[in-house]
């Protein structure tokens, strides 16, 4: 760690989980050099509920994969608390994925074979101090379904399991990837509350990235990406429920 990055570190705030300091992302695509990120400071904070905003190619799934330890950058450095991640090995980076951090993607990736509980179960059982699977499809609003295939499941009930399968481990972070992508906006909303109501009852550090704006005003704070660059941040004084939301 240079002398700079090491200084500006140890003057962070102690709420601060993440600091992202002059990240930069350049993938090689043949001969083209494409950059996702060109720059990016940030910090997020402990239990804040945050919505990176920003077009498709705007930089913020990139940004979402390197906070998750399943990217690093080209440049820059990435702090997880006192953690380098940028300096982490493979072996590091993977018990920081198991042990800190819930992910839900768009795609519900649920095991068919498997029941709700199950699915949720695959989970706890690697984990180091793990929610029962009912506590964490109870929190979803799912504990009348536990025994259910995911066939026999809406979308967005599949994504609620996919939330509570996030949850269950107890993970200091949840990163979500277009949670609401794949669901209309009536389920998207009751997804929208289960994050929410994980954001508040844990004390979970939430991050959902999304394209649509609406959803931005649920957040503590939106952080909007283009072109790679975070181009605007603010804080929602007034946040609005879910269920208040339009888009």
């Amino acid at each position: 760690m240079s002398s700079d990055s090491k200084s500006r570190h140890e003057t962070l705030e102690e709420n601060v989980v993440f600091h992202v300091h002059e990240v930069t992302k350049v993938y090689q695509m043949g001969e083209v050099q494409v950059r996702a990120l060109r720059g990016v400071d940030i910090d997020l904070h402990r239990g804040e509920f945050t919505v990176l905003l920003g077009a498709s190619g705007s930089g913020k799934s990139t940004l979402l994969n390197i906070l998750g330890g399943l990217d690093i950058p080209t440049e820059g450095h990435v702090f997880y608390g006192e953690r380098d991640l940028t300096r982490a090995s493979e072996r590091e980076l993977t018990e920081y994925r198991r042990f800190h951090v819930g992910f839900v993607f768009q795609f519900y990736n649920l095991i068919p074979s498997l029941t709700a509980r199950e699915n949720v179960a695959v989970v706890t059982e690697i984990a180091k101090s793990p929610m029962k699977p009912e506590e964490a499809l109870k929190l979803v609003g799912l504990e009348s379904r536990l025994d259910h295939f995911p066939a026999q499941l809406s979308g967005g009930e599949q994504q609620r399991v996919a939330i509570a399968r996030a949850i269950a481990k107890n993970p200091d972070v949840l990163l979500c990837d277009e949670p609401t992508g794949a669901l209309d906006s009536k389920t998207g909303i009751v997804v929208l509350q289960a994050l929410q109501r994980v954001n508040q009852a844990l004390g979970t550090t939430t991050v959902v990235i999304t394209h649509n704006a609406g959803i931005a005003q649920m957040a503590d704070r939106v952080i909007h990406l283009t072109d790679g660059l975070i181009s605007k941040v603010y804080k929602n004084e007034t946040r609005l429920r879910p269920d208040e939301l339009t888009w």
